[in-house]
């Protein structure tokens, strides 16, 4: 697992991860009452696991993991108040249209790296934070779904990387693209975020779930979330 250094909340919470010496969970902020959050044995916290079209923020000493394969996540926090959060997005939106480049069925939503950035910045700001102080680093956005003509993944990192630019945003570290897919666990609190590649025994069920995920985005409006892990 290499360390760059620079799962839905208490009333869904899976008991049976925590440990017998564990505290209560740290309560969540009330937008994310639907986010999984679990006690993480290896880092001695909790943690907020994100699905598709997902956001989290948090105040308290939790971490905020996901998986990744075509997907992006902006890991960002203001390092003045030690708060922040991460998304995880799948669909880049074509701003010259102002609709999903994946079909007018999808609804606007998190699931799209534009409200997926500003869901997540805003709520960060509305927290006390600033735009100077936010720090931002991206992960993901890997060729994972290698018989498509058209590479999700870097659709993904192209947006990503125009927003934080057009935005003025200042990008910390960035891990991107390749053709991994990516486990992925971030610390607000101090900014430290973790990134493992995963093995192709692994990337062959999310590229499996990838591939349903984007048909059903094709051709119905998204109802609910969908579970890729």
């Amino acid at each position: 697992m290499n360390d760059d250094r620079t799962g839905k909340t208490s009333t869904r919470l899976r008991l049976g991860r925590i440990a017998p010496d564990a505290k209560p969970p740290p309560p969540a902020l009330p937008q994310f009452a639907h986010v999984t959050r679990y006690w993480d044995q290896e880092h001695g916290c909790y943690a907020a696991r994100l699905l598709p079209g997902e956001y989290y923020v948090t105040t308290q000493g939790e971490n905020v993991c996901t998986v990744l394969g075509s997907c992006v996540s902006a890991c960002i926090r203001d390092a003045r108040l030690h708060i922040g959060g991460m998304n995880h997005f799948m669909l880049p939106l074509d701003g010259s249209k102002g609709e999903s480049a994946w079909g007018a069925a999808v609804s606007a939503a998190t699931r799209y790296g534009n409200v997926a950035m500003e869901r997540l910045i805003n709520d960060i700001l509305k927290l006390g934070g600033r735009r100077q102080d936010l720090e931002i680093k991206l992960v993901g956005g890997g060729r994972v779904l290698t018989e498509m003509n058209n590479d999700v993944g870097a659709r993904n990192i192209d947006f990503v990387r125009r927003y934080v630019r057009e935005e003025g945003f200042r990008v910390l570290n960035e891990d991107l693209g390749d053709v991994f897919a990516r486990r992925v666990v971030y610390f607000p609190d101090s900014g430290r975020l973790r990134v493992r590649k995963l093995n192709a025994g692994r990337d062959e069920i999310l590229v499996a779930q990838e591939r349903s995920y984007l048909k059903r985005l094709d051709t119905r409006p998204v109802e609910g979330d969908i579970e890729l892990f």
